[in-house]
């Protein structure tokens, strides 16, 4: 079985962490046992998500959102105190990569996301939009295109299984499609400035239904959670695949 550090290494290597300016720490955040033959992988380390990993006979935990973000006050106490007296007490190691996870070109949130959507970004710098390169620009992976914005939000809603918030100014075909995962409402601009059709996120604040509209460009809001659940578990399961660990994704649901 590996330790720790070999983990950690092999995190780093794929997910590079040093390239992106972030909101808190990438990488190990908290420290367990020495060695690891289980990784559970979800999208926050919650509580409830620590508890399952606990149950599921897990070494490590694997999550985007991790506990530590620029700006808390730096107690321990309440629901901090509650979530490392969990991973302490079991010896749990609990590895986090917010921006590095968002943004692999093939096992990121924004790559998995557009997969299971059926978009695929284009190649090189002409796939990429906004800061730190973050969002994903492309299309159809058939080539195709959706009849307006109405109809991608269906296929949103077909293809992640909950309600989309649609705003739209006009009835025309969408070819070119922007998206960025989570909390992204901050690209919009960008997205237009690219050229974009329309764009795919997870949440949606007061300015962009005005972009949406004036601009022409159709702006989606798929749920934060919905829309990052799919990076950490194929992030998770390639490096445990590497090492011959177990891995087992775990969804806490939750209605962002």
């Amino acid at each position: 079985m590996p330790d720790r550090q070999q983990l950690l290494a092999a995190f780093d290597a794929l997910l590079e962490p040093a390239r992106f300016k972030d909101y808190g720490p990438n990488g190990l955040q908290v420290e367990g046992g020495a060695t690891i033959g289980k990784i559970v992988s979800g999208v926050t380390a919650s509580r409830a998500l620590i508890a399952a990993a606990i149950a599921a006979g897990a070494d490590a935990i694997f999550v985007h959102h991790g506990l530590f973000w620029r700006g808390q006050a730096g107690t321990v106490t309440g629901w901090m105190k509650q979530r490392l007296a969990l991973l302490l007490k079991a010896d749990i190691n609990l590895f986090a990569y917010h921006l590095p996870l968002d943004a692999h070109p093939l096992l990121g949130n924004n790559a998995q996301f557009g997969l299971q959507l059926g978009l695929r970004a284009l190649e090189g710098p002409a796939g990429r939009f906004g800061e730190q390169d973050l969002g994903f620009l492309g299309g159809r992976i058939d080539g195709g295109e959706f009849v307006n914005a109405q109809s991608l939000a269906e296929h949103l809603e077909f293809k992640l299984n909950r309600p989309v918030v649609l705003v739209n100014h006009k009835n025309i075909a969408i070819k070119k499609i922007a998206w960025c995962t989570g909390g992204a409402q901050g690209y919009f601009e960008a997205a237009i400035a690219a050229g974009a059709d329309a764009f795919i996120t997870g949440e949606i604040s007061e300015p962009q239904a005005h972009y949406a509209r004036e601009c022409g460009v159709a702006y989606l809001a798929c749920g934060h959670h919905a829309s990052e659940r799919y990076g950490a578990p194929a992030v998770a399961a390639h490096v445990a695949a590497q090492f011959g660990l177990a891995h087992e994704f775990i969804d806490i649901e939750n209605p962002a």
